[in-house]
């Protein structure tokens, strides 16, 4: 399990990180959602024992992080957010050397090394050298090192940086694999469609806050469904988004649009009826509009908006 209870973290008078608790258990994966600059890696570097917190307790493992660091360095695997390994290394090479670290008997080295570097498909690269890999292998090679003595909890700081969309869906199959064999898994990222059908629970973060935590489902019926209205109009797309954005009706808001739509998230009911009239009013003909279930996107741009409106954070 990953415990957190009451986590801080201030550097002189800036608090990346503000009375932050949660638990991710056994089997678990929990996405950790926040903008750029939230306290995702921060908090991350806490529980990997790499800085200190200035308030609070974690445990990972049944291993308090304060009294034992190195036990839960035994019971933890950790994927930094900027992965910088020694480019004149061969996969294999590094891989026996960061076993080495682990103080893995060799025959088990052996047996580990084949079995990550085949689940994570870069066995076939074992003799090549590091400083030649793409951005995505070399994120591969550092979960394979993460993996090696087979943690039962896993960090993973943004882990799908530089993956392609093919391999960011075998990522996603990876770590619920991972998970269905009792491993606990923390995961930050700042991209939505990231965290979606993945974890198990979110918990977004801003600014150092817990803004809300619990499952997607959890999200929806708490903020509502139908509160989202997708626009399809006939031409003159553009055009519409620039008078919405110099003048947005109220109660509404812009949370995504693509080359010929865009979704509108209300903040109440009546707003509905805001936007139907402000639509009228441009005589921009409509191919469509349509009420939509609310997805994470909506409920993130909600979060942080009344976080920002409510003055919170650092």
């Amino acid at each position: 399990m990953i415990s957190a209870k009451h986590l801080s973290k201030n550097f002189g008078p800036l608090q990346a990180v503000q009375d932050l608790s949660f638990e991710v258990r056994p089997g678990e994966v929990l996405g950790f959602l926040g903008p750029n600059g939230a306290g995702k890696s921060t908090t991350l570097r806490i529980l990997s024992g790499l800085i200190p917190p200035s308030a609070g307790t974690a445990s990972l493992g049944g291993k308090d992080l304060l009294l034992d660091s190195i036990g839960v360095r035994k019971v933890m695997g950790y994927l930094p957010e900027r992965v910088s390994l020694p480019p004149q290394l061969r996969v294999r090479e590094y891989l026996e050397f960061r076993a080495g670290l682990k103080n893995l008997p060799s025959a088990v080295a052996r047996t580990r090394i084949d079995n990550v570097a085949a689940q994570l498909g870069v066995l076939k690269e074992a003799r090549t050298k590091i400083g030649v890999l793409s951005k995505g292998f070399v994120q591969r090679v550092a979960l394979a090192d993460a993996l090696l003595g087979d943690p039962p909890c896993l960090l993973l700081d943004e882990p799908f940086g530089g993956l392609d969309p093919i391999q960011r869906q075998e990522f996603k199959a990876l770590l619920r694999d991972l998970a269905a064999n009792g491993k606990a898994i923390l995961f930050s990222s700042h991209v939505l469609p990231e965290v979606e059908g993945v974890a198990d629970k979110i918990l977004v973060i801003h600014r150092g806050r817990l803004l809300a935590s619990g499952s997607l489902e959890d999200f929806q019926e708490e903020f509502g469904r139908g509160l989202v209205v997708e626009v399809r109009p006939v031409s003159d797309l553009p055009v519409l988004l620039q008078r919405f954005r110099a003048s947005p009706p109220h109660g509404c808001s812009v949370v995504e649009s693509t080359s010929d739509r865009f979704r509108v998230s209300l903040e109440t009911p009546e707003a509905r009826s805001v936007l139907l009239a402000w639509l009228a009013e441009q005589e921009i003909p409509l191919r469509s509009l349509i009420q939509a279930d609310v997805q994470l996107e909506d409920i993130f741009s909600r979060l942080v908006a009344g976080a920002e409106q409510d003055g919170g954070g650092r």
